[in-house]
């Protein structure tokens, strides 16, 4: 299936993605060659295969939790590149509006 270029500038616009000339040639060519592919696609018979979601058995591969000590509060305030009392100071990141 050929997509011409102005069914690719016409997406583009509603995209609102900008696309000079050279690019849209691209996109028309490498998106023709995505559409041949699903046509392939079709041809293949699946008449056997159970509709599925993921191929592949998936398992969890995370490790247990382990309790480990902690740092002390000192420890961490010796890291710290501003400390004020035995807190860590960082710089505001919200303004404060009044009403």
């Amino acid at each position: 299936m050929k997509i011409s270029h102005e069914e690719v500038h016409r997406v583009s616009l509603l995209a609102r993605v900008g696309l000079t000339e050279a690019e849209v040639e691209r996109m028309s060519r490498q998106l023709s060659d995505i559409l041949e592919n699903f046509e392939v696609l079709k041809q293949v018979d699946t008449a056997g295969v159970p509709p599925t979601a993921q191929p592949i058995v998936r398992q969890n591969v995370m490790r247990d939790d382990k309790v480990e000590a902690s740092l002390t509060p000192g420890e961490v305030l010796a890291n710290a590149p501003q400390k004020e009392d035995d807190f860590i100071r960082v710089r505001a990141i919200l303004d404060q509006y009044s009403s």
